[in-house]
């Protein structure tokens, strides 16, 4: 018999055992995952008073941490709450998880930077430096960094298809391409794994949203309650399955529902939490899979996040108590809650005979065997003192911004590149600090203009602020006449976060170089336009010539719109110091 399967044996045998020893009540706290958030100063002691809430008495032992001031603070708060709940009856370690925190897009909903970490690009700038490598080193690196925090699970990689270009949370994904989208999320699972099974040295991965949450009417997301339709007017469903199933044959152990509901199809028209065809039939016994299933966050109850209230989001089942929706959500084959935080709502259900004991046992189990694959119960404490050296450490940094410097991508340039060290430089939307240049502060004083902008979007068409962005990709004539403006005085360099694909089309007759970024520092754009680093990435996406061709695409159906300005794979390639350009 071989080590591992030895290994399966006695982690087999650890769960049986501690499962016969919990209470109906410790059962239903495991299938609980709220937020933790470390306090410091005057907030310490409430943040202390909230965990120990959700740890000593309510007997949580998943947690989600947001915030924190930087890396170090984030282990310490990691073995405090280890501390508590090492003090409870049978003592079960916290698995702690996090969204993503290392790129440029800060949103409490899906993800806060961390400034002591290594800044890399968005996931959609991973795969715009077309290597199947970069993802894997990427993961690589976010393992190394959260082991050092003490977190152990994250929330992602995104499978989900980017193939409505309006949709808001296209940025966290692998692009448009639906079999790159798979190698991808795949590299990356690898290198959060760390080796070919799940074990102490690993971070476990969240593959969402399943069964794929591209396909949102119109692009907008379904965090709003205005926004839940899913729809596949492609007849693509099958198409948005695809990374997953590639996922779970590579061995990834976790997987969260979306939010949204599905319109127009044989599926009921309920989130998919609580979609019976959809999990329990297609995840569980179609595909086969054992792992655990995590809803996304609070879609039973409502909390407050960013200091405005968030949920419940339980579309299609609004009318209903939290506990149907909990009942519905645990048959449909879901295993724990994202985000909510009642664990009285589960026993309630076991006491009046509507979910029976063995039903929770099947998912504690899954839980379990989480905890000891990932060795939580021996590995109970992180170092903060490591964790200084590891987060941010010079190799880490250097790599994110390599990373950041290849994922740029260079979509138009008329012979003008690179800028010269000698040229004066006006900027707008950006700093110039550490470059050779001189900064000019009147355009009409410059030799060349650079000129830094997000993808446009529409206020007020997103939610909670406009942490979703949505509605239109098109710039205001007005936004085009400025900087056609700039065009009168020196040549102009346009670089666009490509949050979403914006629509560049009116900008390529008067621009010198347009250049798009998923990600990058400032210091990185710089670099690129003077040839200090050449440009070599290319599209992960389509880029659309109008919001006309947008509009009249179909959400579900990848590389849809009409006669794009810019097809995925596409990027010129610059090499650094001599502008040589070809076509990438």
């Amino acid at each position: 018999m071989n080590d591992y399967r030895d290994a399966d044996l006695l982690v087999e045998r650890r769960v049986e055992d501690l499962l016969a020893r919990m209470t109906v009540a410790e059962k239903a706290a495991l299938m609980f995952q709220p937020s933790t958030q470390p306090g410091s100063g005057a907030g310490e002691a409430s943040a202390r008073a909230a965990a120990e809430e959700d740890i000593v008495r309510r007997g949580m032992t998943h947690m989600n941490v947001l915030g924190g001031e930087d890396s170090v603070a984030v282990a310490r708060w990691h073995n405090t709450i280890q501390e508590m709940a090492e003090s409870t009856r049978l003592g079960i370690p916290i698995s702690l998880s996090s969204d993503p925190r290392h790129g440029f897009r800060d949103n409490p909903f899906t993800g806060q930077a961390l400034n002591s970490l290594s800044r890399w690009p968005e996931t959609t700038g991973i795969a715009a430096i077309g290597s199947v490598d970069a993802a894997r080193e990427y993961g690589d690196v976010v393992r190394r960094e959260f082991l050092a925090m003490g977190i152990r699970v994250y929330l992602g990689p995104m499978a989900d298809i980017f193939s409505e270009p309006r949709w808001s949370r296209g940025f966290g994904t692998w692009g448009e391409d639906p079999g790159r989208v798979s190698q991808l999320t795949v590299a990356f699972i690898e290198g959060l794994r760390g080796g070919p099974d799940l074990g102490a040295h690993s971070v476990a991965a969240v593959v969402k949203h399943f069964p794929g949450g591209g396909p949102q009417l119109a692009g907008d997301d379904a965090h709003d309650p205005r926004y839940t339709e899913q729809v596949y007017p492609g007849g693509r469903r099958e198409l948005h399955l695809r990374p997953f199933v590639d996922a779970f044959d590579a061995g990834v152990t976790q997987v969260m529902t979306y939010y949204a509901k599905p319109v127009g199809t044989d599926w009921p028209e309920v989130g998919f939490a609580f979609n019976e065809p959809v999990v329990r039939d297609i995840l569980r016994r179609r595909l086969g899979f054992d792992g655990i299933v995590v809803t996304d966050w609070n879609v039973l109850e409502s909390t407050l996040i960013a200091g405005r209230q968030f949920g419940p989001n339980g579309w299609g089942l609004e009318d209903r108590t939290p506990i149907e929706r909990a009942a519905i959500a645990v048959e449909a084959g879901v295993d724990q809650f994202g985000g909510d935080r009642n664990p009285a709502l589960l026993e309630e259900l076991v006491d009046a005979g509507r979910l029976t004991e063995a039903r929770l046992d099947e998912s504690v189990r899954r839980l379990l065997r989480e905890k000891f694959r990932l060795g939580l119960f021996e590995r109970r404490r992180v170092d903060p003192e490591r964790t200084r050296e590891i987060c941010g450490s010079a190799p880490l940094t250097e790599a994110g911004e390599r990373a950041q410097r290849a994922s740029l991508v260079l979509l138009s340039h008329r012979g003008q590149l690179p800028i010269a060290p000698t040229s004066r430089l006006f900027l707008d939307g950006l700093d110039g600090a550490g470059i050779p240049n001189d900064i000019v502060t009147q355009p009409d004083l410059a030799d060349a203009i650079v000129v830094r902008r997000d993808c446009p979007f529409e206020p007020g068409r997103g939610s909670m602020a406009d942490f979703f962005r949505g509605g239109t990709l098109a710039f205001s004539d007005a936004e085009v006449a400025a900087l056609r403006a700039y065009s009168s005085h020196a040549p102009v360099y346009v670089v666009v976060f490509m949050e979403r694909p914006a629509i560049v089309e009116p900008l390529l007759g008067f621009a010198a170089a347009v250049v798009a970024d998923f990600g990058a520092s400032d210091r990185a754009v710089l670099d690129a336009l003077l040839g200090r680093v050449g440009f070599g990435g290319v599209l992960p996406f389509d880029v659309p010539s109008s919001m006309a061709a947008v509009e009249a695409s179909r959400e579900d159906f990848p590389f849809d719109t009409a006669e794009p300005s810019f097809r995925a794979g596409f990027g010129l390639r610059v090499d650094a110091g001599d502008g040589t350009t070809a076509r990438g």
